[in-house]
């Protein structure tokens, strides 16, 4: 059975355009204020949307998703609210929670599959499991119909592609180049680099993410990649908002710019 997940790149792809998935971590800046976040940016061209499970050490994150996170963990947010945004959010858009490895061993692997799946959840990124560690969620995400998304770099080698590419599903998350997220003025040509090598591996879907912030940059991104993931430069227009409202508003008018130019020339 195919998620929700799989189903919207066969139907980007058949319209020829990449998928555009919005990122807000849970619980930012309030609860209901990220699920009201969430609705805007599918009502305004969205296709997809990644929940974050705010963390207190985040790796791969850059200090506006920090700052974020923050909020989001001095707001009380937990896996209960996690689960509840994603329900709410997955009646609307194909979703998926983007979590480092420690809440989910916390929380059980098996009950956060199971969770997720009855809240319509399609998949998780897990940024910092390796395929080597990963024998336990590749038993239970099959089990559970659960997309596996593993993110991978620039730096990483042909032979860990096809390692990596062979153990994902729903979409392969191509990080745009070696550092943390955040908007950025350009894209990297290292990101077209490693669309094309992951190409030659895998047939699944690429999304690339890590700086893609404006209109120009998400059309560049979706002449060579099949997903286009945006999330600091929603998350700043929310911060930088007088009121949520405002934000909200603010968030809607940027999803629509950027999936207005996601057609493949």
């Amino acid at each position: 059975m195919s998620t929700p997940l799989e189903l919207l790149f066969a139907k980007t792809r058949s319209e020829n355009r990449a998928a555009l998935i919005g990122y807000l971590p849970a619980g930012f800046p309030t609860q209901q204020g990220c699920i009201a976040a969430l609705t805007a940016m599918v009502e305004g061209g969205v296709d997809a949307i990644e929940i974050g499970y705010p963390y207190s050490d985040p790796v791969m994150d850059g200090p506006v998703i920090q700052a974020a996170a923050e909020t989001s963990l001095k707001n009380g947010t937990g896996a209960h609210e996690v689960m509840e945004t994603l329900s709410a959010i997955s009646k609307i858009a194909p979703s998926v929670v983007m979590t480092y490895w420690n809440p989910i061993e916390r929380y059980g692997v098996d009950r956060f599959l199971a969770d997720l799946k009855s809240n319509g959840g399609s998949g998780v990124i897990t940024p910092d499991l390796t395929v080597e560690e990963s024998a336990t969620w590749l038993t239970s995400s099959l089990v559970h119909e659960t997309n596996r998304i593993y993110v991978v770099a620039p730096s990483t080698s042909a032979e860990r592609l096809r390692l990596v590419t062979s153990a994902t599903s729903g979409f392969v998350y191509a990080a745009s180049l070696m550092g943390v997220t955040g908007t950025r003025t350009s894209i990297s040509s290292s990101a077209q680099e490693l669309v094309g090598r992951l190409r030659e591996v895998t047939e699944l879907p690429i999304a690339v993410g890590l700086g893609v912030s404006t209109p120009d940059q998400a059309r560049e991104v979706a002449q060579y990649a099949d997903g286009v993931i945006v999330g600091s430069a929603f998350i700043r227009l929310l911060q930088e908002s007088a009121t949520l409202s405002e934000g909200v508003e603010k968030v809607r008018a940027l999803a629509q710019q950027l999936s207005s130019g996601l057609q493949r020339s």
